[in-house]
């Protein structure tokens, strides 16, 4: 395309400062630039501007008429229209459904501007060639480029399957040392390796180690001079200078073919290591190798990994601050929680002593770690709401009126008020609110009944019930445990699920609540 004719560009997506950053940069370019907020306002804005269109830019989640329906409407108005999707969620759905109505690019939000630009010259110079290509010669150049833009496709798609497999994988992995043995399992089986490596290193660190391995065979370990093998036996370490130096110049190294690195040990064949940085800052190594002459690894191989490693590095920070932030948050509220406790000295560590009791039972049930975790959160805090209660009916001495009664009530409401406020933990928020709920739908504060009461709710309410009984209270004695145990028994199916009754029952027989 001449460069003094820049073309027409319509950016949609319902996030306004997208649009805006991207109008203004991409004007000053030289471009004539349209925008709107969703796919339906896009065909308004096309026609109510007339010239033809360029090029589109486009979200898939948007109201009204989202990305896939906007390029399916272009594909059949006019098919030398090229779409590219922007999404911060890239799925095969998505993918399959788009590529065959004009699609020719994705891009993965957060967006670079810089590579929206690489893009979009990209493309118009293939629209370019596409419509040249038609003028020409309508049968023949249309059916060697069609040929070519369906070879295009399909590695397209591979490269997206592989991809999104590598973003959704990382989205499940929970702490930091999960991410680094995904990294090296991921890396030996996305390009075959031999075995990859992971090493601590940057210019802080003076010589670096390997923070997790992964070998396709024992039998392929490098060894050579200037090589030492972990205790295991299963790790190989590759000199430290030349690790120390990949870290400190922050480029990748690929070596595939011709000249090799002689500080490599001499078994290895191919090489690939990957600086990996959180915030810019390098803070370890990617390494991967092969021993074999069959095995040269690619540039493909090193953007697969550069890809991998980016968001691998993106989601430890993720993992490295959320796990701050809830450490955070959890000892703010639990200090509440000591609070409400030390308004009631009978209901002193009572929340602790739920807590403790109900993972066991969830433990015992099968939940996963996950849902443990949503146990413990929620079980300590489940009698935060408290702290809006008033002393004189908190702590009165004697039975409570119903108009009292329905103050108390509301406790579980505040709570779940409170957490509510940090826009977090829906799951323990429902645990929070519905704790007092009862099996047979007589509970506050929504009546639930049977499995309408969130399960992990169910199990908290059976050891909350039990220790709020044989916690001594102002207003009534103390309740013996034999006594306790009785009620459950027999309220199995009525304030109980029975299920989580003989649950608690069993391993209260069991003797694994002792020392709680």
């Amino acid at each position: 395309m001449d460069e003094q004719k820049k073309g027409t560009i319509l950016f949609v997506d319902d996030e306004e400062v997208i649009l805006e950053i991207a109008g203004e940069y991409f004007s000053q370019l030289g471009y004539t630039v349209l925008t709107a907020g969703n796919g339906r306002e896009a065909i308004r804005v096309m026609v109510d501007h007339g010239d033809p269109i360029d090029c589109c830019f486009t979200d898939i989640n948007m109201p009204e008429m989202n990305g896939r329906e906007l390029a399916e409407y272009l594909h059949r108005w006019d098919n030398s229209i090229p779409v590219v999707i922007m999404t911060g969620y890239p799925s095969m759905d998505n993918t399959l459904h788009t590529l065959k109505n004009g699609v020719v690019d994705f891009l993965i939000k957060p967006v670079n501007l810089e590579q929206m630009a690489i893009c979009l010259q990209r493309v118009l110079r293939e629209r370019e060639l596409f419509i040249r290509n038609i003028l020409l010669n309508k049968e023949v150049e249309g059916k060697k480029r069609l040929e070519r833009i369906n070879r295009e496709l399909v590695e397209k798609v591979d490269e997206l399957h592989v991809l999104n497999r590598i973003m959704s994988d990382l989205m499940a992995l929970q702490t930091g040392s999960e991410v680094f043995d995904h990294m090296v399992q991921t890396a030996v089986s996305l390009t075959r390796a031999d075995g990859a490596l992971l090493y601590a290193a940057s210019r802080s660190i003076p010589e670096p180690f390997v923070l997790s391995a992964s070998m396709s065979k024992v039998d392929d370990i490098p060894s050579g001079p200037g090589v030492q093998t972990a205790a295991s036996n299963v790790a190989p370490l590759f000199p430290v200078d030349l690790i120390s130096e990949i870290a400190r110049d922050e480029i990748p190294l690929l070596i595939s073919e011709g000249p090799r690195e002689k500080r490599l040990p001499a078994r290895i064949r191919s090489f690939v290591a990957v600086p990996v940085k959180i915030r810019d800052t390098v803070f370890g190594v990617l390494a991967i190798f092969a021993t074999t002459e069959t095995r040269r690894f690619s540039e493909t191989d090193l953007y697969y990994l550069s890809f991998m490693v980016h968001h691998a590095a993106y989601q430890i920070e993720n993992l490295a601050l959320y796990e701050n932030i809830y450490e955070n948050l959890l000892s703010t509220l639990s200090a509440f929680v000591t609070t409400v406790e030390a308004r009631d000295a009978y209901t002193k560590a009572h929340s602790h002593r739920v807590t403790q009791m109900a993972m066991i039972m969830a433990r015992e049930w099968g939940c996963s770690k996950e849902e443990i975790d949503v146990v413990d959160f929620a079980g300590r805090l489940h009698d935060i709401g408290k702290i809006g209660i008033r002393d004189d009916i908190l702590l009165k001495p004697g039975p409570l009126t119903p108009s009292e009664y329905e103050i108390i009530k509301q406790h579980p409401l505040i709570g779940e008020s409170i957490v509510g406020q940090l826009g977090l933990w829906d799951r323990e928020k429902a645990i929070i609110r519905h704790h007092h709920e009862q099996y047979d739908g007589s509970g506050y504060p929504d009546g639930l009944r049977g499995d309408e009461i969130p399960l992990l709710a169910r199990i908290l309410a059976v050891a909350d019930a039990y220790d709020a009984m044989i916690t001594r209270r102002p207003y009534r004695v103390v309740i013996e445990s034999s006594d306790a145990l009785a009620v459950i028994r027999g309220a199995g199916g009525n304030q109980f699920d029975p299920v989580f009754a003989d649950l608690f029952l069993k391993l209260y027989g069991k003797g694994a609540f002792k020392g709680i």
